[in-house]
């Protein structure tokens, strides 16, 4: 069987991070063929039988581009994966409220619409905590996000934005933050990430580290009934891919962060078979 022509959707030049190594990654499993293109200047798609943005890396730094992008798709046509409509959905982390709606334990989430040190005050006594964490909903990568305690001042870029405040839960460093990786609706693999000392962000370019870990089986029923419920509030079948963040909260259950289902960092170095089920569950999504 031929494979299908694909577009992946990737950064601008002028981004930052080298994603050189998932290239080669998916040139490995998915053929020479595919092509990459810069997502801001994925104007016509419709020559491509597939095409997915797990290298759309920067679209929450432009977010009216990126839903033009997902518009123009959808009237076009194209056989997106993940679809366009979950895309959409998973943009904005105000889908956190609609999975904690559906009986998902998430990390306790206030959206603020004008952030300010009243809205602030009003989260941590609500949260029963001095530390909090903001970050802007539409964000990638810990852009805008920060931990700030009681005696700190609002950073000027964030104040009056749409913001969300969560508390700060310390096992993200005293244990870390657990990712677990489905492909096609199965479990692939698992990782865990900590943060360097100090810091709260466990991204690589904030010195944050990951391993392999084997999921506790409580681990792998948040993340089976998170992506249930996502299944039901986007009517979609499984997904090719999708990543699932968690972390322990204080009580010592797992509260899910959020869903990666646009362009995760899928650690398929860390997966049995490096890979191989990855490319076969998003080949298997053309028909």
């Amino acid at each position: 069987m031929m494979r299908p022509r694909i577009a992946i959707l990737c950064p601008t030049p002028e981004y930052e991070e080298d994603w050189s190594h998932i290239r080669a990654d998916y040139i490995r499993l998915l053929g020479t063929d595919a092509v990459f293109i810069d997502w801001t200047k994925a104007d016509d798609l419709t020559d491509y039988e597939l095409v997915t943005p797990l290298l759309a890396w920067g679209y929450p730094r432009d977010c009216d581009r990126w839903f033009d992008l997902l518009d123009r798709m959808e009237s076009q046509g194209a056989r997106v994966i993940n679809p366009v409509s979950v895309l959409r959905w998973n943009s904005d982390k105000s889908y956190l409220a609609e999975l904690e709606a559906a009986g998902i334990a998430t990390v306790p989430t206030i959206m603020c619409s004008t952030l300010d040190e009243t809205a602030l005050a009003q989260a941590r006594t609500a949260f029963g905590t001095d530390i909090v964490v903001i970050k802007p909903p539409i964000s990638g990568g810990a852009d805008g996000t920060f931990r700030l305690a009681r005696a700190d001042a609002l950073p000027p870029s964030v104040i009056g934005q749409r913001m969300m405040i969560q508390p700060y839960l310390p096992n993200i460093a005293a244990e870390g933050e657990y990712s677990l990786f489905y492909f096609g609706g199965n479990l692939s693999h698992s990782i865990i990430k900590r943060p360097a000392a100090g810091d709260f962000r466990v991204q690589e370019q904030f010195g944050g580290r990951e391993e392999a870990v084997e999921p506790p089986p409580a681990a792998i029923l948040l993340a089976e009934e998170s992506l249930k419920a996502t299944s039901v509030i986007t009517a979609t079948d499984a997904l090719a891919y999708a990543r699932v963040d968690m972390l322990r909260g204080s009580e010592g259950a797992f509260r899910l962060m959020e869903l990666e289902l646009i362009e995760p960092s899928l650690f398929l170095h860390f997966s049995p078979d490096k890979g191989a089920d990855f490319a076969q569950a998003l080949l298997s999504m053309h028909s």
